[in-house]
């Protein structure tokens, strides 16, 4: 299925591969979606939605093995203060669900802060925009069209 994302992609001459699986609704952890497509849950980056005092709605993309450091997050977008956004606030800023949440092909264009371990690998994958559905695609293609500042934005989960 093209998401809006993968037509972005298209429209740009990006090269990328779709990997479509089975969605649990009630386990949309990154970590079984990694599973579910064959690669490392470190490989298989979440977006996450927050708001900075400063800069408002920004996506903070980590990947599925770790979580997001709010603190560093905020150093790196030069906000005070970050939080994630509530979940009902979700689709009305992104137009995604939880789950489908990315940076590609969105609504609307918000600040991307990636962190820094993305670039270790060939290859990524991100949500396709919808769940049930990854993009996998070079690290370096996917900062180029997010305009994605990279940084230290992950800590081992809890």
């Amino acid at each position: 299925m093209k998401t809006n994302a993968a037509r972005l992609l298209d429209s740009l001459g990006v090269a990328y591969s779709l990997r479509d699986y089975d969605v649990d609704p009630d386990d949309l952890s990154a970590e079984t979606v990694a599973a579910k497509v064959g690669m490392p849950a470190e490989q298989v980056f979440k977006t996450l939605v927050a708001k900075g005092d400063r800069t408002g709605v920004l996506m903070a993309v980590v990947p599925g093995n770790a979580e997001l450091d709010l603190k560093a997050l905020a150093r790196l977008s030069g906000d005070r203060k970050v939080e994630t956004v509530p979940l009902k606030q979700l689709q009305p800023l992104t137009g995604f669900i939880r789950g489908g949440v990315t940076a590609l092909g969105g609504k609307k264009e918000y600040p991307v802060y990636v962190d820094e371990t993305l670039e270790l690998f060939d290859t990524v994958a991100v949500s396709a925009g919808v769940r049930g559905t990854q993009i996998l695609l070079a690290p370096a293609d996917y900062l180029r069209v997010t305009k994605g500042r990279t940084g230290p934005l992950s800590r081992p989960k809890a």
